[in-house]
């Protein structure tokens, strides 16, 4: 005969195991992909550090591409006194440059590629051309954008902030690009807002 103890220890049993069978996540054979846990990107514009005071060096606007828009960045670049080509090309240099540290953490990163090169303008162009080995319209997403937003304000660009781009081929007239909204914002907008130079 069961004692008077050890039937209520049972029955404690029992009502525990009852009590816990309903609780939690049921377990299922069907494997569950959550995908990767959400990132997050500051885009604080990094300070520039001491090397700002640096002799024969300069702060310059470089535009990065961060959380799918082109924002500037400070750099130091050397002070030069270039004429239009020679700015244009000391600026695509910083674009293909890899990202420091200090940019990285603030998840920004760029997508002009490193075989591209600028040339002066073709015969006929306006003087304000800058001519590219690769057609802005080939160019990966964000990076027409983030020349044009680079180069306007700067000797290299036109005098109304604009910049005036074409390709390799001198039968494809070049098209003017304004650092506006829809440049900084839209990863086709390479090949949707320049404009005929009038």
């Amino acid at each position: 005969m069961t004692s008077p103890r050890r039937l209520g220890a049972g029955l404690a049993l029992l009502a525990l195991l009852l009590g816990t069978a309903g609780c939690g996540i049921r377990a299922t054979s069907v494997p569950v992909d959550a995908g990767a846990a959400p990132t997050r990107v500051s885009c604080d514009q990094p300070r520039t550090g001491a090397s700002a005071k640096a002799p024969g060096m300069v702060v310059a606007d470089v535009y990065l591409v961060c959380s799918q828009r082109v924002s500037p960045v400070r750099r130091m670049v050397p002070d030069r006194h270039q004429d239009r080509l020679g700015t244009a090309r000391m600026l695509l240099a910083e674009l293909q440059r890899k990202p420091d540290q200090a940019e990285e953490r603030g998840g920004f990163a760029s997508e002009v590629p490193g075989g591209l090169t600028v040339t002066a303008p073709f015969p006929g162009d306006p003087p304000e051309t800058l001519r590219l080995n690769q057609d802005p319209d080939d160019l990966p997403s964000y990076a027409v954008g983030q020349l044009v937003c680079t180069v306007a304000g700067t000797v290299a660009g036109a005098a109304d902030r604009s910049v005036v781009l074409g390709g390799p081929d001198k039968n494809m007239a070049p098209l003017r690009y304004r650092c506006d909204d829809g440049l900084r914002t839209r990863p086709e907008a390479g090949s949707t807002e320049g404009t005929k130079v009038s």
